[in-house]
């Protein structure tokens, strides 16, 4: 097994664009097997309704990588602070754990989805013109999910390993799978949406195939039988650690449910109808999708650095890593909030501008989408800003900060998308998002300060403890 002391000791932004370039490229991957079903789906005969159906199925997925984020970023933080602390003899047994438990929870998620049936999609928002289409997508997307979990899961304990750009290699096969599928199976054999479903379970497949292959290769553990039997001692650490990116993802969940109902709801008294909204937010959804996985990847690739230095007690390295990533975080992501105002239209259009060859729906459909956009993306610094201090928190180890600043803004977003619309009807539902925004920011604010001096009480400890001077 290989020595992981580079991490204490290279230069800290060498590492951040080792570890974080390939796992940015590797959550951008990952969501782009929803988003390119959408493209091909929102530009072919079933138009945005294709959209709408897509986005129905999203909130039961999205839950599907929350639970393997549940159990790979807390392997995969526990991982890096057990190098760190130099504690490395029972990685393998928190690795095995992590993979069955992701496995089985795409267990439950599939027998509660396929029980439970259109009702539940009728509860995500589904409608009468698009509920045949939601259950045609969704009945072939959840047959993977196990094996998606899993993937996701291990891709997580990979880039932690040491490996991101073998993660990242994983998802590029899978994904590029998807986008040769997508129009074979959606045009050329004409099987619609369904085809598009076919194309993501097929890359999917594939790219569990390749995470599995690393673990006869991996450089800190090595993966035995054992290694699967349950560790209730290891468990419940790796749980406490990954309940950061669990909540998170449970919170998109949350807000999508609440803003699929809200805006078929205030839709159907508008002028737009009730698809028309709901198609316009699942587009929205997906470019602040986009970001937020940048931001994520960010913050997720830097967790072995973090990690190591925090559990080999170099603080000055923390502080300085997250610097960094608090830097490269408000600076992408402004940069795509001038893209997102100035040209929507651009962004919008790639996913298809309305129903087939009915020119007034896709014309309502505009008028829908580009101010709605606009409002709902305004502050989107602020939201991965928010959300990156609560992933530095994650890799710390302080869970119980990390987990309610996880969802802080989305509890506010839920509040707000059931007050605003009361004065603003259907398009106060896109304005509760930057309320939120800046609300939840304006509270993690004075909580970072507290953690940042913290931190510099214990560097000061640790370099007296040592005897040599503290970095500035």
């Amino acid at each position: 097994m290989e020595n992981s002391d580079y991490l204490g000791k290279e230069r800290v932004g060498k590492l951040l664009v080792k570890f974080a370039v390939p796992c940015i490229l590797s959550l951008i991957i990952s969501c782009l097997y929803n988003i390119v079903d959408q493209i091909f789906v929102g530009n072919s005969k079933v138009g945005y309704l294709g959209n709408a159906a897509t986005g129905v199925i999203f909130p039961i997925t999205v839950v599907g990588w929350g639970l393997s984020l549940f159990f790979g970023d807390g392997a995969a933080a526990w991982l890096s602070m057990s190098l760190g602390e130099g504690k490395g003899d029972k990685i393998h047994r928190g690795v095995g754990n992590a993979m069955l438990a992701s496995f089985l929870s795409g267990c439950i998620v599939i027998l509660i989805a396929y029980l439970w049936g259109d009702n539940l999609l009728m509860l995500l928002g589904g409608t009468e013109a698009n509920l045949s289409l939601a259950h045609d997508y969704g009945v072939i997307i959840y047959a993977m999910m196990p094996l998606a979990l899993v993937q996701n899961c291990l891709a997580a304990i990979i880039r932690a390993d040491g490996a991101p750009g073998y993660a990242m290699f994983a998802m590029i096969v899978g994904a590029v799978l998807n986008m040769i599928g997508d129009p074979v199976a959606i045009y050329a054999l004409d099987l619609g949406i369904q085809g598009a479903a076919y194309a993501t379970i097929i890359g999917q497949f594939v790219s569990f195939v390749i995470c599995v292959l690393y673990l006869v290769r991996s450089k800190t553990f090595k993966i035995k039988w054992k290694s699967f039997v349950p560790d209730f001692k290891i468990l419940p650490k790796i749980m406490a650690l990954g309940v950061s990116s669990f909540l998170t993802q449970l919170c998109i969940v949350a807000t999508t449910i609440v803003n699929n109902v809200q805006f078929v709801r205030y839709g159907m008294n508008s002028t737009f109808g009730a698809d028309i909204p709901l198609a316009a937010f699942v587009v929205i959804m997906k470019l602040f999708q986009i970001v937020l996985n940048v931001a994520f990847g960010i913050a997720v690739g830097a967790q072995p650095i973090i990690g190591y230095n925090y559990g080999a007690k170099q603080y000055g390295r923390v502080k300085q890593t997250f610097k960094l990533v608090l830097l490269w975080t408000a600076g992408i992501c402004l940069l795509f909030t001038v893209f997102f105002e100035a040209l929507p239209r651009i962004f919008i259009s790639m996913f298809g501008a309305g129903g087939g060859s009915e020119s007034l729906n896709a014309e309502l459909y505009m008028q829908f989408v580009i101010p709605c956009m606009r409002i709902y993306l305004m502050f989107l610094v602020f939201t991965c800003l928010q959300k990156v201090c609560a992933i530095f928190l994650q890799s710390i180890g302080r869970a119980k900060l990390a987990a309610p600043l996880s969802f802080l803004r989305d509890v506010l977003l839920i509040l707000c998308a059931f007050l605003v619309p009361l004065g603003l009807g259907v398009m106060g539902v896109a304005w509760a998002a930057p309320i939120a925004d800046a609300v939840a920011v304006l509270i993690t604010l004075p909580v970072m300060i507290w953690v940042w001096r913290k931190l510099g009480a214990q560097e000061k400890e640790a370099a007296a403890e040592e005897s040599v001077p503290v970095e500035n």
